[in-house]
């Protein structure tokens, strides 16, 4: 029944393609981005770079769809055909794209749409590995399935397309493996394999995690023959996208931090950058001494994965100085057990460390009511999204708007 879906999927990329939309991925150079973590911010920021440069270029991202600055399909959230439309929606966005005169695409490649067949058909010029993670294995059953839905995406590229790799992640040479494209890497550590692009960016970007996704982009933009000077310089002043560590001080001097973070190492990753940072108020340098606190909100979304809730249950205690255990988008699930099982494999010593509160409103109210000048708050897991879905029914909801509401 599934492999004649797929292949269903298989037929209608092709007919979408070629007899209804004039294969319009052909006439666009398209670059696919694919891993756990940073596709959003990675693909962001090469469709910013590109029009900086003055190109005409499209996005196609779990956050928004945008042709040549203007946006065509409202923000989605994270629910599985969210990162990468079907192939119908796909092929006549991208006959869009075509018509608005882009040159360039780049989009999130996820790992349901490969094992699926979306993508089936696209004329990828480039790829992109960023990582890999625990996450999706309510969908791909295993950790080996879900590397094999990944690897398709670089076994389906052409011997004239570029694939880019991280060389610092375990799985980044092996998705380079038996393909017939070019071979690339990027690295920041260098342990044991030299990475072909490793080198000192300037970014305003924060955390070891955005270091990659930058070095991505920059390697990205010299695989394109861009101008890298420019490419440098544009990257110094460029922002994150909206919900990845986006961040702003509030009067009394609480550094606030809104994160997509929804995996484990992604938590990690934000929650040890978190530490190192220096809040500012008004250009003011507000030191992170001893006594401020690290307070963390954050849940795990219901019907998706339910074996990483206890490990990311372990990470944000032991890495925080507060954890407030609340609600994601728990769908059709209990709030209260989703928590339950966040709480399963924490010692007597952590659960000192964690509050409890379900409404994820009323979590983010006594974040605000702990926190103290040098304090930071880190609201984990929703990041873009502007709902929160409860049995079935999405209600808007906006992690950063909730904040500014509060401190207002």
């Amino acid at each position: 029944m599934l492999k004649n879906l797929k292949l269903k999927r298989r037929i209608i990329a092709a007919l979408a393609r070629m007899h209804f939309f004039g294969n319009p991925s052909a006439k666009m150079k398209i670059i696919g981005v694919t891993g756990t973590n940073g596709k959003t911010t990675t693909a962001t920021l090469l469709y910013r770079v590109t029009k900086a440069l003055g190109f005409k270029a499209g996005l196609i991202s779990t956050v928004e769809n945008i042709i040549d600055g203007k946006v065509v399909v409202a923000p989605v959230g994270r629910a599985v055909p969210g990162t990468t439309p079907d192939p119908i929606n796909l092929h006549k966005l991208l006959n869009e794209m075509v018509e608005g005169g882009c040159e360039y695409v780049f989009m999130e490649v996820s790992s349901h749409a490969l094992d699926q067949n979306r993508v089936a058909g696209i004329n990828f010029a480039g790829g992109i590995f960023t990582n890999l993670t625990h996450d999706h294995l309510d969908y791909h059953k295993n950790f080996y399935n879900y590397f094999e839905a990944k690897k398709k995406f670089f076994k389906m590229l052409p011997a004239s397309a570029f694939a880019l790799s991280n060389a610092d992640d375990s799985y980044g040479l092996k998705m380079l493996e038996g393909i017939k494209a070019r071979k690339y890497t990027y690295g920041l550590k260098n342990q044991g394999n030299k990475a072909d692009f490793n080198e000192r960016i300037n970014t305003r970007l924060l955390g070891e995690f955005n270091a990659y996704n930058v070095l991505a982009v920059s390697s990205v933009c010299f695989l394109l023959g861009f101008d890298m000077p420019r490419v440098n310089k544009i990257l110094e002043t460029i922002d994150p996208p909206k919900g990845r560590f986006e961040h702003f001080t509030s009067k009394n001097g609480v550094l606030v931090i809104v994160d997509y973070a929804h995996t484990p190492d992604a938590l990690q990753n934000v929650l040890k950058t978190t530490k190192d940072i220096i809040p500012t108020k008004v250009g003011t340098p507000i030191k992170v001494g001893e006594k401020g606190k690290i307070i963390s909100v954050f849940g795990c979304g219901g019907d998706r994965d339910p074996l990483k809730r206890s490990v990311m249950g372990k990470i944000g205690a032991e890495l925080s100085d507060i954890a407030i255990f609340t609600s994601d988008n728990p769908r059709s699930e209990n709030p209260d057990e989703i928590i339950s099982q966040m709480k399963k494999d924490l010692t007597t010593l952590l659960l000192k460390k964690i509050r409890t509160i379900a409404n994820r409103h009323e979590a983010i109210i006594e974040a605000v009511k702990l926190a103290q000048k040098g304090d930071i708050i880190l609201c984990a897991g929703k990041g873009h999204e502007n709902y929160q879905e409860i049995k079935g029914v999405k209600h808007h909801f906006d992690d950063m708007e909730e904040f500014k509401k509060v401190y207002d």
